[in-house]
């Protein structure tokens, strides 16, 4: 992934926002829902069929975001998604267990995540490079307690160097096991980027990971690059078990037909969310998802039994709907824009920045 552009001036949250709980996450969610739909059932309209071959990308765009309303997670997801785009360089939050078994290190536009098993860590991405393995990976589990010794995988979402950079560092240092799709290993050997890990295992889809008492499913999501994966996995919170996604590439690729692959793997994941009961939603990119302010309002409530994360399986179907309507609209963006410079420019702007 190129180097994204700095944008300092957009907010992780704002002083409104306040706290999101989960019954306030479904709140927003479902009025939402009722609302756009209602005005698709409308007496007196067209078919289904005759009204989507005249919808355009603006239909799609105000679809989204009538299902997010005022939802500070799903607005931030129809902003991450949308063409032109600028990749924000938030403050990096200090490091923080989400829940009993899972920690975030981050260094602000973008996070690993930590799945603590009884036999060691699972590692979700290993950030830019081995500076930041070095000097955030590392210091930040030993300041949870953790030992970065005990990483026994690091699963890459993607072939992007903000989610590989410090895999080959784990590996040396501790000897972690470095995983990613067989398409992002090809992707690697073709175009040889600096700190690119040397291949190792492969992911296959639906593949199970365990280590100790957690099982963590591998699922092939392509479309952001063609070897994208997003895990499913349970985690703990109060007591209570839930089961959590990770999305693993945010930013639509260039190409239409990569975009469409794309909204497949969307629409195929959010089943597999749906069978699953996923009903905590998270993401590699806290700007993408209003995870950086849900981090912050954790840390200032730890003993809250409503953990901001945990937003109901009716809440990851919405985030993955709202995923959906986007990317039909950016696909259609393209076909509208076919013939015009500017607007071929500005695509091409967006997929530089990159999430």
């Amino acid at each position: 992934m190129n180097e994204p552009k700095a944008d300092t001036t957009r907010p992780v949250s704002s002083a409104t926002d306040g706290p999101l709980t989960r019954r306030r996450f479904w709140q927003l969610g479902t009025a939402a829902a009722l609302t756009a739909g209602a005005t698709v059932l409308l007496p007196g309209q067209t078919t289904r069929a005759t009204a989507a071959t005249s919808r355009t990308s603006q239909y799609y765009f105000d679809r989204a975001a009538e299902l997010a309303g005022d939802n500070p997670i799903l607005t931030d997801l129809v902003t991450g998604l949308s063409a032109g785009f600028t990749v924000p360089r938030p403050t990096a939050p200090e490091p923080l267990k989400i829940f009993d078994d899972v920690a975030v290190l981050s260094i602000g536009w973008v996070s690993a995540t930590a799945i603590l098993t009884s036999d060691g860590i699972i590692l979700i991405d290993a950030l830019t490079s081995p500076t930041d393995a070095e000097q955030t990976l590392v210091p930040g589990l030993r300041t949870l307690g953790l030992d970065p010794a005990t990483i026994k995988y690091v699963v890459v979402c993607h072939a992007h160097g903000d989610h590989f950079g410090g895999a080959q560092y784990l590996a040396d240092t501790y000897g972690a096991r470095v995983m990613m799709a067989p398409a992002d290993w090809d992707l690697l050997a073709a175009n040889q980027p600096p700190n690119a890990p040397t291949r190792d295992l492969d992911i296959a889809d639906g593949q199970r990971l365990t280590l100790g008492n957690t099982t963590v499913t591998l699922h092939h999501t392509p479309g952001h690059t063609p070897g994208t994966v997003s895990p499913i996995f349970p985690v703990h919170w109060q007591g209570k078990t839930h089961r959590a996604m990770l999305w693993g590439g945010t930013n639509p690729p260039t190409a239409t037909a990569d975009k469409e692959t794309y909204l497949a793997s969307a629409q195929t994941f959010g089943s597999r969310m749906r069978r699953a009961r996923v009903d905590v939603e998270l993401s590699n990119h806290g700007f993408c998802d209003h995870g950086l302010a849900r981090m912050e309002e954790l840390r200032g409530a730890p003993d809250s039994a409503d953990n901001p994360f945990v937003i109901g399986t009716s809440g990851t179907q919405l985030f993955m709907k709202v995923m959906q309507n986007m990317l039909r609209g950016r696909i259609l963006l393209d076909q509208e824009s076919t013939g015009s410079t500017t607007a071929r420019a500005t695509l091409h702007a967006a997929a530089d920045c990159g999430c």
